[in-house]
């Protein structure tokens, strides 16, 4: 059964796998994550294992790069299988809350339309609610009607539509 786990080097090879398959997905441009992971952690186990401690790191103000907010990012994985991955950002700088929102998700093209997005962010909106965010801005592109439907299928209610996105607001709890 799919579930939320930490970034872990157990999970390099299928993490690898992933981001082959979204770098040669044809239908939708690679996620900015796939272009965040530190070029050598694709060919040395000990990068990759420096790469799974930045995104640790990267939950605290401490341990943020310039320019991010803290964020929690989890893998979306079965066994020893990544299917996809969450980041849920704690707080919104002023570019987050015109592009980015609170929570970005990506699924492994090989994994998508199985449910697996709309099952992610159900189980990011209760993390999103113990960081302090009571509602969550979540957006997508304007043509993506797959994730326009996991974001209205977890109670996402329309703000607007710019001229690149569609924003969201979902609530994180009761």
């Amino acid at each position: 059964m799919p579930r939320f786990v930490d970034p872990t080097p157990r999970l390099r090879a299928s993490f690898l796998e992933a981001v082959a398959e979204f770098r040669a997905d044809r239908d939708y441009p690679p996620s900015w994550f796939v272009g965040d992971v530190d070029p050598p952690a694709l060919t040395d186990p000990d990068a990759f294992e420096a790469y799974v401690a930045r995104l640790l790191g990267e939950r605290t103000e401490a341990g943020t790069r310039d320019g991010f907010v803290p964020m929690t990012t989890l893998w979306w994985a079965d066994g020893e299988r990544f299917l996809g991955r969450m980041a849920i950002r704690h707080r919104l700088s002023p570019a987050l809350e015109e592009l980015g929102g609170h929570i970005g998700y990506d699924v492994r093209p090989s994994a998508r339309r199985r449910g697996h997005a709309t099952a992610m962010l159900a189980a990011a909106l209760p993390i999103a609610r113990s960081l302090g965010v009571s509602q969550a801005l979540v957006m997508c592109d304007r043509t993506n009607t797959a994730s326009r439907r996991v974001i209205e299928a977890n109670g996402g209610r329309l703000i607007d539509v710019t001229e690149q996105k569609r924003r969201y607001r979902v609530p994180t709890g009761p």
